[in-house]
This record gives structure tokens, C-alpha cells and sequence, in this order.
């Protein structure tokens, strides 16, 4: 008895309809009237037109009361209960009922279930699904072919009945001879018994195989068996080499270390050399950037000059003719400083310009020989600047230029020529 069967037993009699409430104290100790009161219930609901005598006061009466039940339940229900625990009344005779509940409990599910159905069918009468009925429709189109397929054979066939019909009749008159009926029968027992025989054989040859395979295993066990103690030989004895190869593996580790430490110094300092090319290069360019830079401001410098000292002697050539002769001029003017090539020029580093100490040269000279001069700076300042690009990597500074020396204007007042005269001599 357990728990279980009992709730399951107590909750399917109040769903059948049962009168009165059972308990699960009531099974507790032997309660054979309760017992007998259920079974004469369950008897009824199963077939109400079943007598059964509820007279259970003496112990005959009881034992044919538990038959009669028994007796109904194995030929109408083909439930067999075990008589000796309904006798007992208990929880035993519990698990007893439990057997016919269950059947009227479950035939009652099914009723409401199709019930339910029958309601929901009625309810989608009118209802019309055409997705389901295309498999009826395909199912309907192939019996439709096989029917007439099956027809044509059939009208074949009983075209045929005629001759049939005739050499039916003739093998059913014709009269059965001993002989070739025995010669038959012989036939057949003959194939019987080789098919006897072949099977014989086949048996045998798996009994062979049997203890064929039975040896292989056994052999392959042996071998197994072999090989697992060789196995556990070979872990228990040290190999005679594992102390070098110990030995090599911690020399192998300390050597990764040093490895790893040194392909780390190694990329910090490449690192820190990409760093300084990087600096060199960007101080390089600034350089290069500010020469660039002094060379244009030089460059617009020495234009100017070149411009004003232009304009110079174009007014030189204007002034006008005083009193006397031109030597005469000419001897009393002082003498014009002119540009030398020793003398450095601002924006031209090592430039110099070369020229006389002599006077008395015409103007137009001086004009030819400074374009000269001016072209051959030109030259000489391409030159220069090829040098100072191989020179910045070791120069950090520029030097200062020296200052051209000055030269008179040409707008200056002259000195006042003497006047020629007689008294001087």
C-alpha cells in the first residue's frame, strides 16, 4: 500500500460519481463492509444489470461475495484481482479496486474527450478548409487510376475464362494415378530433407564459428592482459636517458628566458632609434626650412642693393656741366669706391668680389662689369647651396654674415671745383 494509490484510488471515485466520500484513514485497519459497499458499486456502474449478494455477515457469505466479484470481473472486463487481498480489506484491497476504477475512469475520459469532438465537429459543420482536403483530393485520384487499372485486368482475365474453364475440367476429370502422386510426395520429402540437411549443416558451422570466435577472443584477451603488464613495466622503470633530457629542458628554459629578455631589449631599443631618426629628421627639415628662409630674405636683399646702386649711376649721368673742361672735372672728382670680390656680400656666404684701384673707367664699364659680377654670384651662390645642404647635419647654427661695406651715395653733394684763374700760377 502506498500513499499514492490510495490518493489516486479516493480521487477517481469522487470523479465516477461515488456517494460517499472515502478517506484515507478508512484503510488503515481491515474494513471489509466499506470494501464490499465499493465493490457492489463498481459491479453496477460497470453492468447495472448484474445481481451480486450483499450478504457478507458470516465468512462463507464472504469468500462467495469476493469470488462472485472476481469471478464477473474476469469474464466481462478480463480484470484479474487477486481475491486473498480483497479479502483482507486493507490497503492491499486497495490496489485491488484501483484496477477496475482505472478502467471505468479512463472509459469515462474517453466519452467526454469524444464527446468533445462530436461538439467541436458540430461546431465546424459548415465549415470548409480547402488546404485539407488536397491530400484526400490526390489520395482520391490514385485509387480512381488504380480502380480502372485493377478493372482492365480483371476483363482480361475472365476473357480468358472460356479456355480456362475447359482445361479446368479436364485436369479435374482426369484420374488420379498412384504412381505419379507418390513419385511427388517423394519429390518433396526428398527437398524437405535436404533443406533439413543444409540447415543441419548451416548449425554446425555456427557452433564451428562459435568456438572459433570464442577462441579469438580468448587469445586476444591473453594478448590484452600481456600488454597492459608490459605497459605498467615500462612506467614503472625510468628510462636511462630522462636525467639528460631533464637536464637539456631546464637548459632550454633558461636559454628562452635570456631570449625573450633580449628580443626585448632588443625592440626597445629599436624603438628608441626610430625615435632619434624621427627627432634628426624633423630638426633637419626645421633647419633646412629656416636656410631656406635666410637665403629668400638675402636674396631680396641683394635685389634692393643691386636696384639702388642702378638708379645711382643713372643719376650720375645726369648732373650737369659746370665751368671748365670735362678733364678738368674728371681730375678733381674724388674717385668712386668700387665693389671689390675680396669683400664678402650679405647672403652670399664666401663671396667675394674681385676689382681695380684704378680711376678714369666710364660708367658703362662699371654697369657691364657689376652684371658680370652679378651673374658670376649667381653661379657661385647654386654652388654654395649644394655645399651648406651637405654641411646642416654638422652645423646647428648660421654664422652672421659680415656687413657690406658702406658705400658713398650718389645723391651726396661733390666738393666745389676750383675755379680756374690766372693767380694760380
Amino acid at each position: 500500500m502506498s500513499f499514492r494509490d490510495l490518493r489516486n484510488f479516493t480521487e477517481m471515485m469522487r470523479a465516477l460519481g461515488y456517494p460517499r466520500l472515502i478517506s484515507m484513514e478508512n484503510f488503515r485497519s481491515p474494513n471489509f463492509t466499506l470494501v464490499a459497499e465499493i465493490l457492489v458499486w463498481l459491479v453496477k456502474r460497470y453492468e447495472p444489470q448484474m445481481d451480486i449478494p450483499s450478504d457478507v455477515d458470516s465468512e462463507s457469505d464472504r469468500v462467495f461475495f469476493i469470488k462472485a466479484v472476481a469471478q464477473f470481473m474476469a469474464t466481462k472486463a478480463h480484470i484479474k484481482l487477486n481475491t486473498k487481498r480483497l479479502y483482507q480489506a486493507d490497503g492491499y484491497a486497495v490496489k485491488e479496486m484501483l484496477k477496475i476504477t482505472s478502467v471505468l475512469y479512463s472509459a469515462m475520459k474517453t466519452k467526454e474527450m469524444a464527446s468533445g469532438d462530436k461538439i467541436e465537429e458540430d461546431s465546424s459543420k459548415f465549415k470548409f478548409d480547402l488546404g485539407s482536403k488536397i491530400a484526400e483530393l490526390k489520395a482520391a485520384r490514385q485509387l480512381a487510376s488504380e480502380i480502372t487499372s485493377k478493372g482492365a485486368t480483371l476483363y482480361d482475365l475472365l476473357g480468358k475464362e472460356v479456355d480456362l474453364r475447359e482445361m479446368r475440367a479436364a485436369a479435374i476429370a482426369r484420374p488420379l494415378e498412384i504412381n505419379e502422386t507418390e513419385k511427388a510426395l517423394r519429390a518433396a520429402i526428398k527437398d524437405v530433407l535436404e533443406n533439413v540437411q543444409r540447415t543441419t549443416d548451416m548449425l554446425n558451422n555456427v557452433s564451428l564459428d562459435e568456438s572459433n570466435l570464442e577462441a579469438k577472443i580468448e587469445k586476444k584477451k591473453q594478448e590484452l592482459e600481456r600488454n597492459q603488464k608490459r605497459l605498467q613495466t615500462l612506467q614503472s622503470v625510468r628510462p636511462a636517458f630522462m636525467d639528460e633530457y631533464e637536464k637539456i629542458e631546464e637548459d632550454l628554459q633558461r636559454q628562452y628566458e635570456i631570449y625573450v629578455e633580449k628580443f626585448r631589449n632588443l625592440s626597445f631599443l629599436e624603438q628608441q632609434l626610430d625615435d632619434y631618426h624621427r627627432l634628426e629628421q624633423e630638426r633637419f627639415e626645421e633647419t633646412e626650412n629656416s636656410l631656406r628662409m635666410m637665403q629668400h630674405k638675402l636674396r631680396e636683399e641683394e635685389r634692393c642693393l643691386v636696384r639702388s646702386g642702378a638708379k645711382d649711376e643713372d643719376s650720375d649721368m645726369d648732373i650737369p656741366d659746370d665751368e671748365g673742361s670735362d678733364s678738368e672735372i674728371e681730375e678733381h672728382r674724388p674717385s668712386k669706391p668700387r665693389p671689390t670680390r675680396n669683400g664678402p656680400i650679405p647672403g652670399r656666404a664666401g663671396t667675394q668680389f674681385v676689382g681695380t684701384m684704378h680711376g678714369g673707367e666710364s660708367e658703362e664699364d662699371e654697369s657691364e662689369d657689376s652684371e658680370i659680377d652679378v651673374d658670376e654670384d649667381d653661379e657661385d651662390e647654386e654652388g654654395e647651396e649644394e655645399e651648406n645642404e651637405d654641411l646642416e647635419d654638422d652645423n646647428d647654427s648660421l654664422e652672421v654674415p659680415a656687413p657690406k661695406p658702406s658705400r658713398p651715395p650718389r645723391g651726396a653733394p661733390r666738393p666745389e671745383l676750383l675755379e680756374e684763374s690766372d693767380n694760380d700760377f
